[in-house]
């Protein structure tokens, strides 16, 4: 199974491909700069060179023929303006999506924002933000041509992963380690049943196999 990741060198893709590629995973990660290919590497990730806010649809997709499934972990970062949450945290992701589609890459997974809303109202960054989550993953949930599944994490942190989560529709605000983020996308990745849920993600008491599987239904 080949995954391709956008936003490869982000934080919780890092510790995706890591996951990915121990399960024996064929990994791919987008990455702005060349520099940035040895980490991937070391986490057992191909790097791919390309920068999502120049390319073309025809060139995005062309990385992700015969990909059995694409998530975008893309993010403009905290220390970037206004108009890069726009280019990267929207744009970026429509672009994405679309590439997907033109390469038939049913099964899609969008790393989001706890409180994402394309009418989330308010000038200052973090609006500008949440508002282009939310009119990203409006777009994406508005595209049949893919089994998509939208994950918004709570307030990330870099202590080390428990394994237990809370995984539902509405969990409300609280953390979680970047660690259990990672592990969920990756159950995610192996439970396509839960195509076609926007699930919000925060640290709880329940296994992360055992959370995917019962929102899954199963």
């Amino acid at each position: 199974m080949r995954i391709v990741i956008a936003g490869g060198h982000g934080q919780i893709a890092r510790r995706l491909e890591r996951l990915l590629a121990t399960r024996g995973y064929e990994v791919a990660g987008i990455i702005r700069r060349e520099e940035q290919g040895d980490d991937l590497r070391e986490a057992g990730a191909e790097p791919v060179l390309l920068d999502l806010e120049s390319a073309t649809v025809e060139e995005v997709a062309a990385h992700l023929q015969g990909a059995d499934a694409a998530v975008f972990a893309a993010g403009a970062g905290p220390g970037s303006g206004a108009a890069r949450k726009d280019t990267v945290d929207k744009g970026a992701a429509v672009l994405f999506a679309d590439a997907a589609v033109r390469a038939r890459v049913r099964r899609f997974l969008v790393v989001s924002s706890m409180g994402a809303d394309p009418r989330h109202e308010g000038d200052e960054i973090f609006d500008v933000y949440l508002r282009a989550k939310g009119e990203a993953d409006a777009y994406v949930q508005g595209l049949d041509a893919l089994d998509w599944t939208i994950l918004r994490p709570g307030s990330l942190t870099d202590e080390a992963g428990t394994g237990l989560v809370r995984l539902e529709a509405h969990t409300g605000r609280g953390p979680v380690p970047r660690d259990d983020v990672a592990a969920v996308l990756a159950e995610l990745l192996e439970t396509p049943a839960t195509a076609g849920l926007t699930l919000e993600l925060v640290s709880g008491s329940t296994p992360v196999a055992v959370a995917v599987k019962s929102v899954a239904g199963n």
